[in-house]
């Protein structure tokens, strides 16, 4: 579930997760003026980046993403690798930006509603075909669907939007640092039960069963996807979601009070405080940039390094990559998001700027569109490719969506106003027909 789904023990929000949701467009029905463009070209370096991080989720069992040694016939070196090149600057990260520019994007709509007499009614029922939206993209292309996070805990955040920035913040902050201290006393109790003998000796019977038995119980999970997503059909794909994973799915909108919310309300209030728009002296956001972005970095390659130099024990890997990641990643998206503010206004001027700002215009139809392709590059009933690659192929296949992404996404909107999901959505919103073509 990667950037494209959160985690709950693990179920994991990716992005997801990662991803991906272009809550970018103005409240008035007949253009784009007045957009904040940073929003666009940092969504466009999100919906790119979450691809990259869901791409392992796409080409195999979600348990691959996570532990490198239930790759079919084992990791390569280089599986591990990028493994560990994912976890210091792409995995989780790409989904905290997003989470942070949808909570932004959630502000910048409801101020023009509220500059148009509208309100956040409005938000509520383009929220709520969100979530339609996500349920048809679980359901029916991709198990690791984000949407539904952004729209359940979007509606959440609508009573919200008119505290002070300061509290949103504090309040996301909160959330946030509650969501990490459960996942890591959980995780981390899973790991020094398993590892550690007089810790087990203080559980019950019941869970060090569970303890001895997670890593077969996983890897017989494996070979279950491997045969359903190998050999099984696309109606038997949709018959597994609806009755095999719809708890699942329940369980990992829950865990979105904590990071999803937090994060919704953080980017609120860095949208209010100014940081999109000039509200800080740039040399402060660079030094804070640098300093997030850096000693994130440092933070996550030494916490990476530790699974990676004991070749990845199952539970000390879910332990550091769910457990301890939260608050090195929290640094270095508020560090990497600061500098692709300040870096957005020059690098927009050249060809590759603009083509990426199109395609964070487009983000809703990029990353369903992205969904949909990978449905039948890895599908049995396809093109086939579900656990035949490694990650450095894997990588091959983010490369060759990228390069369609920025080829196509450009042209489009010379020609129409919005992109056809981002088309589609604001007709539901508004329930009202509104012209495409320039």
């Amino acid at each position: 579930m990667g950037e494209g789904k959160a985690v709950t023990g693990e179920n994991l929000t990716g992005a997801g997760v990662a991803a991906a949701t272009p809550d970018q467009e103005e409240v008035t029905p007949s253009g784009i003026s007045g957009r904040i463009g940073s929003l666009d070209f940092i969504r466009g370096i999100a919906v790119m980046g979450i691809l990259f991080a869901n791409i392992t989720a796409f080409g195999h069992s979600f348990m691959v993403y996570l532990w490198p040694p239930a790759m079919p016939g084992g990791p390569t070196e280089g599986d591990k690798i990028v493994w560990l090149i994912q976890y210091v600057f792409i995995d989780h990260k790409m989904r905290g930006l997003f989470t942070l520019l949808f909570g932004a994007g959630m502000m910048l709509f409801v101020e023009k509603a509220w500059g148009r007499g509208s309100g956040r009614w409005l938000q509520f029922r383009r929220l709520l075909w969100l979530l339609m939206f996500g349920l048809i993209h679980f359901y029916f292309i991709w198990f690791g669907d984000i949407l539904q996070l952004y729209a359940v805990w979007g509606i959440i955040a609508l009573p919200m939007m008119k505290w002070k920035a300061k509290t949103q913040l504090l309040t996301g902050l909160a959330l946030y640092g509650l969501g990490t201290i459960a996942m890591a006393a959980m995780l981390g109790g899973q790991y020094f039960i398993a590892t550690n003998p007089a810790v087990a000796a203080n559980v019950s019977e019941e869970t060090r069963t569970e303890i001895a038995q997670a890593e077969d119980k996983a890897r017989k999970g494996i070979e279950e996807d491997l045969a359903l997503y190998q050999r099984g059909s696309y109606p038997d794909f949709v018959r597994h979601q609806i009755i095999d994973e719809t708890k699942k799915n329940i369980g990992g909108q829950a865990f979105g009070l904590f990071e999803t919310l937090g994060m919704i309300l953080m980017g609120m209030a860095l949208y209010r405080f100014g940081l999109f728009s000039g509200g800080f002296e740039p040399e402060v956001m660079r030094f804070w940039g640098w300093t997030g972005l850096v000693g994130g970095a440092i933070a996550s390659a030494g916490l990476g390094l530790w699974p990676y130099l004991a070749d990845f024990p199952f539970f000390l890997t879910f332990f550091v990559f769910q457990g301890l990641m939260m608050i090195p990643r929290l640094a270095f998206v508020m560090g990497l998001l600061t500098l692709l503010v300040l870096w957005a206004p020059r690098a927009t001027q050249g060809w590759l700027g603009q083509r990426v700002v199109a395609v964070g215009r487009m983000a809703f139809s990029n990353y369903l569109g992205t969904s949909i392709v990978m449905l039948f590059v890895f599908s049995g009933w396809a093109l086939g490719l579900y656990g035949k690659l490694h990650r450095i192929e894997l990588f091959g296949i983010v490369l060759l969506a990228w390069v369609v992404m920025l080829v196509w996404s450009k042209p489009w909107l010379e020609r129409f106003r919005f992109g056809p999901l981002e088309w589609l959505w604001r007709c539901l919103t508004y329930w009202k027909l509104f012209s495409i073509r320039r």
